[in-house]
């Protein structure tokens, strides 16, 4: 197993080293160019309560086999503010499996041995998103919530989030049907993938 920590590019390094040598120094407008630096590079160094620190990689990742309702979409910002509940500021394992053509990676989340797809699903937080993974213990967890009514699931009829952007992209498109054409056969050709 490779750790993150074995990957740190040598410029990133120095330039943390010389993040702490302009704090002692007094030297803060410099300490926050050199910051400015790691976070283009997609670092970032993590203040943690005990007076130490790490630096962390910023990563996009795809929830693997769920799917969760848009920000502007109902539920939405719940679902988001669960999602920040769990993880935010904890230590992440993640099993990545590829990356979706967004560039993201594509991974199961797990924090402090919490199954993160799980809870979303169990708390209505999310769907099971049956066209790229196939697990019955999703569908089982979506069911449960269903019925319980359990988050998004207290509407009656609840929009899926791919539903939602196919429709949002129509509504964009709406004086250029063609482009709505191409796009819904775009979809219907694409191979079905499990992550």
């Amino acid at each position: 197993m490779i750790h993150e920590c074995d990957k740190i590019p040598t410029t990133v390094q120095r330039a943390v080293r010389a993040i702490h040598q302009a704090c002692a120094d007094g030297d803060c407008s410099r300490a926050d160019a050199l910051k400015k630096y790691i976070i283009k590079d997609k670092y970032r160094i993590i203040n943690l309560p005990n007076n130490e620190e790490i630096l962390a990689r910023d990563y996009r990742i795809r929830l693997r086999g769920i799917d969760a309702p848009e920000i502007n979409m109902e539920y939405g910002r719940e679902a988001r503010d669960e999602l920040r509940k769990l993880i935010q500021g904890k230590p992440l394992t993640i099993q990545v499996y590829g990356k979706d053509r967004y560039r993201r990676l594509v991974g199961d989340v797990y924090c402090n041995g919490t199954f993160i797809q799980e809870k979303l699903l169990r708390r209505g937080c999310a769907w099971h998103y049956e066209v790229y993974d196939k697990r019955p213990s999703f569908a089982q967890w979506q069911r449960e919530a269903r019925n319980a009514h359990r988050g998004l699931w207290a509407n009656p009829n609840p929009v899926a989030p791919w539903e939602f952007k196919r429709n949002e992209r129509y509504k964009k498109n709406v004086h250029e049907p063609h482009r709505n054409r191409r796009n819904t056969q775009k979809e219907q050709q694409l191979p079905i993938q499990v992550y």
